[in-house]
């Protein structure tokens, strides 16, 4: 939690990793100790656990606050840790918030509450009343409107980042590249904003933003963090080009719902000892899974860390 009282200093490629499960669909801690492990030795510049790509809403609270501890206890405070903490429910999303806070975290992704649709006042008061339940723990709204069936309006991002000094930033998870620009102009560049969606990780970085939380950390940890490195260093070219690079990478993800293409992945390379994805989620089919065969080729050597080595 050292970076807590400096949330300005989380930027990045914060990698959101997968939540192992055993063969028999059980958490599986160990495992999810060791993609931890092997992010902080790629170079990662934080971790995050239980967003999307995490199966928060396939897991139960206690899982959830399982996963939570034993991630911040491996990070260790050596990155920041930004755990996603929110739910569909007001209470859930508090007692994993309390637990998160607990564990050390730096910040609490908090994603937009799903399936009810509440108007944006609605949203308001849900925010606000996890930044008042947590005054001292860094408070990042999640949008991710394709999942949840609500966005966030840069409106209501101001009014919150302007009424709650806790409220530090946004990860926005939508393909309306326009809605990042207006988030920060009304806002400001105090805002810290990370991009969710893979192909806007970059250019985000141009309109001020802190960084992003791009799943294929997941598959290829030392080549997003060194885009980003890349692009703060000034050496835009390059960055650029890993940045096309990347997309054969991206195709995978989503060649079924992610995560359950990384998880394959990781399984069939030894990262995880089964990629199992919990319902209503089921492994990719066949064809799927050919699909993603031939773009790991396609990736060349921006995966060859991927491969465990005993």
């Amino acid at each position: 939690m050292k970076f807590r009282t400096d949330p300005a200093t989380i930027r990045g490629s914060i990698a959101p990793v997968v939540t192992p499960f055993t063969a028999d669909g059980a958490l599986d801690l160990d495992a999810l100790r060791g993609l931890v492990r092997w992010q902080l030795e790629s170079g990662s510049h934080g971790i995050s656990l239980g967003g999307s790509t995490g199966e928060p809403s396939a897991q139960t609270t206690g899982e959830r606050i399982e996963a939570i501890r034993a991630a911040a206890d491996e990070i260790a405070d050596r990155v920041p840790f930004l755990p996603g903490t929110g739910s569909a429910k007001l209470e859930e999303t508090l007692e994993v918030t309390a637990a998160a806070r607990d564990a050390g975290a730096d910040a609490a992704l908090v994603i937009t509450p799903y399936y009810a649709r509440p108007t944006q006042d609605a949203l308001y008061e849900w925010y606000a009343t996890v930044a008042r339940e947590f005054p001292d723990l860094p408070i990042v709204v999640y949008n991710v409107p394709s999942r949840t069936a609500v966005d966030i309006a840069p409106g209501t991002v101001r009014r919150l980042f302007t009424d709650f000094d806790n409220v530090v930033g946004i990860k926005e998870t939508t393909k309306d590249f326009e809605h990042f620009s207006r988030v920060l102009h009304a806002c400001g560049p105090e805002l810290l904003v990370w991009s969710g969606i893979e192909l806007l990780c970059l250019p985000l970085l141009a309109l001020g933003g802190a960084g992003f939380v791009s799943a294929v950390a997941n598959l290829a940890p030392d080549a997003v963090a060194r885009m980003y490195e890349l692009w703060t260093a000034g050496d835009h070219a390059a960055a650029r080009d890993l940045h096309y690079r990347l997309h054969p990478l991206v195709d995978l993800l989503f060649a079924e719902t992610n995560p359950a293409p990384a998880k394959w992945v990781l399984e069939r390379h030894g990262r995880i000892p089964s990629g199992r994805v919990r319902p209503p989620l089921t492994g990719p089919s066949g064809d799927a899974r050919a699909r993603i065969s031939a773009l790991l080729d396609q990736a060349g050597d921006l995966t060859a860390g991927l491969a465990r080595r005993s």
